[in-house]
């Protein structure tokens, strides 16, 4: 970066520095994003309030009852940058206007602490005490209308005050949010000459805050803070995470006989892959995929044999059926179901060889007839019926069978530990004596039960155990897994967070050297033109410490005919209080203040004449960018303004009875340049130069005057930068481009403003300005009526002081 752009960027407020070098820097998208956030953060807080962002200007003050002030005074200013010098004898009300001004905005007067409410207990006026009042109204930049300030008192003690703050189209609020506590703090607007005594005799580490807070680092600093805070809680958890895992592995290990833990061991002991899935898992009571002991548990655990009482009641099913067959054998009915099956068979017989009378059993002829066929079929039946009971029995055996096979089931997985006694249960189906079957099957339900019983009692107790340890372990390793899960996923964004701390912290160090330096050369350059004849040399500024170390100080070299030496020794009382200007002056000034003006009461005391020239040169060139208020009752301020002809705004302050305090505007660059142009005028026996050529370059200067006044207005209420506006302003070299500017905002028309005039003034205020500029030409102008001149120019330049705004 070339040192103009250094330059530029230390004028610049420090949040478009930052937000420039943002744009410019090479970092990755995510990083921007994580530094916009948090540069951004206060801001989006208070974007839907009512706190302006733009720079501010007074435009007037009114105040009654307050110290020196009875009825309402009312101070006009011209709400731009310019020198404006409130003079006045002592006693007429000039420092109790600068107070009302500071208390309006703070409700307090810092450089007097302590006697807010002393001065004999009166800080409201003796002659007008009721409802004391202090009304200033503002121009924000970027409004299109005037905002009121309203500080009163709801009692006769002073620290009773109330600020409201009202902005156009945003109603009226408490003065806290307006925003402007922090700024009014470290870039405090108002100097008395008490507050230049204290500057210089307050404690060291006081000059040390004073000067560090005005580097304007905050926004750098709070966002490094706050990311620095997210960086240090993602850090943590990755921190405990790691310090976690080793105890996290020794407790798995003591755990080797429970494949739960074998598996969260491989879950979070395999490098570079941390397998969170399968953790999730075992959290919530899911066994591994090949967890073949805890499986293996789980089922002997749900074991289940026979019912015994089933298994008994349908062997003894069985056996009642088989002691029924056992009982009928050999009985009468025995004998009438195998009698009436011979018989049946030989109805059989019969039924085949109808022809034949022949007993196929003893060979007598003619014994199975019809007769003999109708005897042996109702014999059958009779003895069927006798049979019945035989046959029922058989039934019964044969369902006491199937019902017994019935029971004899596989489960869907067998315990490897109750594989054979479950193959002895299950082999009963195959066995087709039913007798063999009550008998087995018996024995072997009874077995296989015991075993369940047995291997189910032991994989409850394993389980138990096997659970107990885990429970204890289960909620740390989900505790890890949770804080290893937020480190994996914030592994990124804390690498860009690291990036972007870093960038900041190099900024802020970058910055903060560039702001020092330009601050220090700001407090040289003021010292030099206010030193004036002294034999000081201001040589080096600097900070020693750090805004939180308990031993810091303003470090102030100076040498005394080029021999070093502490400033504050060697210098005089008058010294002492240039130097303090030369260190307010830059602090309050500083590009990061919202403030646009800067109030100053009586600067000029215990300063020699040549000083006092010095103090008006500077305040000249910070008039440039700042509307300066100095209250004075010191002539020679005024006079040094005009010896060196440099524009000024004066008003005069006079006190009447009973407190009546009047302010008068007495002079301005515009009303200067045509009294000056008046006085011309009305001095007969001139050279004809001073009416051709001198008349008519005063009333330019009163014109030009009057359009830079308009273009500042114009500018600031449609919000355009000041930085740009004074960079146009300063490349205006010529009277067209300075019009076009107040007329239209762009220094590049200046063809357009002879119509723009003629439209808004009439023609005649072309004729006007065209003799105004021909007064620089070498043949000059003739002008017949030099008093109806200037009254002329003067009538103009009133109405351009008052621009059209398009908003």
């Amino acid at each position: 970066m070339t040192e103009k752009e250094q330059h530029q960027q230390t004028a610049l407020p420090l949040a478009d520095t930052v937000a420039k070098r943002l744009a410019e820097s090479a970092l990755p998208g995510p990083v921007k994003a994580l530094l916009r956030e948090a540069l951004d953060s206060d801001a989006a807080g208070t974007a839907a309030s009512s706190a302006p962002s733009g720079r501010v200007y007074l435009d007037s003050l009114a105040v009654n009852g307050f110290r020196g002030i009875g009825p309402r005074a009312r101070l006009s200013l011209s709400p731009r940058p310019g020198v404006n010098l409130v003079v006045g004898r002592n006693g007429s009300g000039k420092s109790s206007l600068a107070d009302a001004i500071e208390v309006g905005f703070t409700g307090t007067r810092a450089h007097r602490a302590g006697q807010d409410a002393t001065r004999g207990g009166h800080w409201s006026n003796l002659h007008n005490a009721d409802s004391p009042k202090i009304e200033l109204k503002l121009a924000i930049e970027g409004d299109t209308g005037n905002s009121t300030l309203t500080r009163t008192w709801t009692s006769e003690e002073f620290g009773s005050s109330e600020g409201t703050f009202k902005r156009p189209g945003h109603g009226t609020v408490p003065l806290a949010e307006a925003g402007w506590d922090t700024a009014l703090a470290d870039h405090r607007p108002f100097l008395s000459y008490t507050d230049l005594d204290l500057m210089l005799t307050g404690k060291p580490s006081e000059r040390y805050d004073a000067i560090a807070a005005i580097l304007g680092m905050d926004l750098l600093s709070t966002a490094t803070n706050r990311l620095s805070a997210r960086e240090k809680a993602l850090a943590t958890t990755a921190k405990e995470t790691r310090d976690a895992l080793p105890g996290l592995k020794e407790a798995l290990y003591s755990l080797e006989d429970d494949d739960r833990a074998v598996q969260a061991l491989l879950a979070v002991d395999t490098p570079g892959a941390l397998d969170l899935d399968t953790i999730d898992a075992l959290v919530a009571g899911l066994p591994p995929a090949d967890d073949s002991r805890l499986a293996e548990l789980q089922i002997e655990s749900g074991a289940q044999g026979p019912d015994l009482a089933e298994v008994g009641e349908a062997v003894q099913q069985l056996r009642i059926a088989l002691a029924d067959v056992e009982d009928l054998h050999g009985s009468d009915a025995e004998n009438a179901r195998l009698r009436a099956d011979l018989l049946e068979k030989a109805l059989a017989h019969a039924d085949r060889h109808p022809d034949d009378d022949v007993c196929p059993a003893c060979g007598t002829e003619r014994v199975l007839g019809r007769e003999w066929h109708d005897r042996a079929s109702r014999q059958v039946a009779e003895l069927r019926r006798e049979a019945k009971t035989a046959e029922d029995a058989r039934d019964a055996v044969r369902t006491g069978e199937r019902n017994l096979q019935n029971l004899i089931e596989n489960p869907k997985r067998i315990p490897v530990a109750l594989a054979g006694p479950w193959k002895v249960w299950t082999d009963c189906r195959q066995i087709t004596d039913p007798v063999e079957l009550a008998r087995s099957a018996e024995e072997a339900a009874a077995v296989l039960t015991d075993a369940c019983d047995t291997v189910r009692r032991h994989a409850a107790r394993e389980l138990e155990e096997r659970d107990e340890r885990w429970r204890a372990l289960v909620i740390r390793l989900a505790t890890w897994a949770d804080k290893a899960r937020e480190t994996e996923r914030n592994k990124p964004l804390l690498g860009n967070i690291r990036k972007a701390v870093k960038w900041l912290k190099d900024l802020s160090t970058e910055l903060r050297e560039q702001r020092m330096e330009r601050f220090t050369d700001a407090t040289q350059g003021i010292w030099e033109r206010l030193r004036q004849e002294s034999n000081v040399d201001l040589t080096a500024v600097s900070l020693k410490g750090s805004e939180k170390a308990n031993v810091r100080k303003l470090v102030m070299a100076a040498s005394v005919d080029g021999q070093d030496a502490p400033a504050l020794d060697v210098m005089s009382q008058g010294e002492l209080h240039s130097l303090a200007l030369s260190l307010f002056l830059p602090r309050a000034t500083t590009a990061d203040s919202p403030f646009g003006f800067l109030v100053i009461d009586d600067p000029v005391q215990s300063m020699d004449p040549t000083k006092v020239h010095g103090l008006a040169q500077v305040l000249h060139e910070i008039g440039r960018h700042r509307q300066i208020i100095v209250f004075t009752h010191d002539p020679r301020l005024q006079k040094a303004f005009t010896d060196q002809e440099l524009p000024v705004t004066v008003f005069q302050v006079t006190r009447g009875e009973r407190s009546r305090v009047k302010v008068d505007r007495v002079d301005d660059p515009v009303a200067q340049a045509i009294g000056d142009a008046r006085a011309i005028a009305a001095t007969p026996g001139l050279p004809s130069e001073t009416y051709s050529h001198v008349l008519p370059g005063l009333c330019r200067i009163a014109l030009e005057n009057a359009f830079l006044e308009a273009a500042w207005i114009r500018h600031h209420r449609t919000g355009g930068s000041e930085h740009d506006l004074q960079a146009a302003i300063d490349s205006a070299e010529r009277f067209q481009e300075v019009a076009a500017f107040a007329l239209f905002g762009d220094v590049k028309r200046g063809n357009d403003v002879k119509e723009e005039v003629r439209r808004r003034y009439g023609s005649p205020a072309c004729f006007l300005i065209q003799q105004c500029q021909k007064g620089a030409h070498p043949d000059g102008t003739w002008i017949p009526a030099p008093h109806r001149f200037v009254t002329d120019v003067e009538n103009l330049a009133q109405k351009i002081r008052k621009p059209e705004v398009t908003a």
